[in-house]
């Protein structure tokens, strides 16, 4: 489900930190050679690069993309280079540093927590930890209120089964502990954020369809109708990125560019960390939202060499 395009002859990693160095040294720097190096690398070659460069040249290839690159390109290659959960440790802090209204910025908590594997998960708050001297779970404690505060917590100190198990009873109970809480309006009852939490992804997509056989509606139809709160968008947010989350992708990729102006740091956010794991799925769903392909909106809102490595990441370059 990657659309990242890897040679079938990958160099070493020294070749490519080479490479790299030629590209930021002498008058200008070369970025078509850095999207051609970088954009055709898998994460751990990535990672393999970085410390070959340190090793040669005992500098931070990091640092030099910073100082040579410039713009929304050197914002997404620093992302795209950095470990992933490196990455979305960061992306966490940032989030967690804003204080605003509604729950659009707690987007990426909900993502790594609900979107992404068990081991992912517990790899960012690692990094957390090492990079903020914290963990992940006392900034959201120290920032968030309740009831958004309970709901992450839970999210974020979870680790699932990651395998395919499935109990169709459970499902068929749960869904109605679910609805029986929904029709109440207390969607931060204990047992909807330990179901929420606790149960695989294959086991929860099991028990929403269950939900909707037994009941009638879907279940984030359902948590609508509780109201128009904070607490009801963060679950709607919560069940789509476990359903479906390469339909929440498309959704955060097409708010990013709709409007006046584009929210690149969303719109890098999704492209770069969706890229190796279910970017094929989310171009597929795109055009069946939105009536674009996703490849003609990102052209139709970026330029340059930005434009040009976020559609290397989509498979869509070189």
């Amino acid at each position: 489900m990657s659309t990242l395009k890897v040679p079938d002859l990958v160099p070493p990693p020294e070749q490519d930190a080479k490479r790299l160095k030629e590209a930021f040294d002498g008058l200008g720097t070369d970025e078509k050679a850095v999207t051609w190096v970088l954009g055709q690398r898998t994460a751990s070659q990535r990672q393999l690069i970085r410390q070959a460069y340190q090793r040669l040249y005992n500098e931070s290839l990091i640092d030099n993309i910073t100082s040579e690159l410039s713009g929304d390109f050197k914002d997404a290659v620093i992302m795209w280079t950095l470990d992933p959960a490196e990455r979305d440790a960061k992306m966490a802090k940032e989030a967690l540093k804003k204080s605003k209204s509604g729950v659009k910025h707690l987007q990426v908590i909900v993502e790594i927590s609900c979107s992404s594997s068990p081991y992912h998960l517990a790899a960012v708050r690692q990094a957390y930890c090492a990079l903020f001297d914290c963990s992940i779970e006392e900034d959201i404690t120290a920032v968030v209120s309740m009831p958004l505060r309970k709901v992450l917590l839970r999210l974020v100190s979870s680790f699932r089964y990651d395998k395919e198990l499935l109990d169709i009873e459970a499902a068929a109970s749960e869904a109605n502990q679910l609805h029986e809480a929904i029709k109440a309006k207390q969607l931060d009852h204990d047992q909807v954020v330990h179901i929420l939490a606790t149960r695989n992804f294959f086991q929860l997509k099991a028990t929403f369809e269950r939900y909707e056989q037994m009941h009638g509606s879907p279940i984030d139809e359902d948590i609508s109708s509780v109201g128009k709160g904070d607490l009801v968008s963060l679950m709607k947010m919560v069940i789509l990125c476990i359903r479906c989350p390469e339909r929440h992708f498309a959704e955060v990729i097409r708010t990013s560019i709709v409007g006046f102006g584009t929210d690149e740091a969303a719109l890098n956010r999704a492209i770069i960390t969706r890229a190796e794991v279910d970017m094929k799925l989310i171009k597929e769903v795109y055009p069946i939202m939105y009536k674009n392909t996703l490849e003609d909106d990102v052209i139709g809102d970026t330029s340059g060499d930005y434009q040009d490595f976020l559609l290397t990441l989509t498979g869509s370059k070189f």
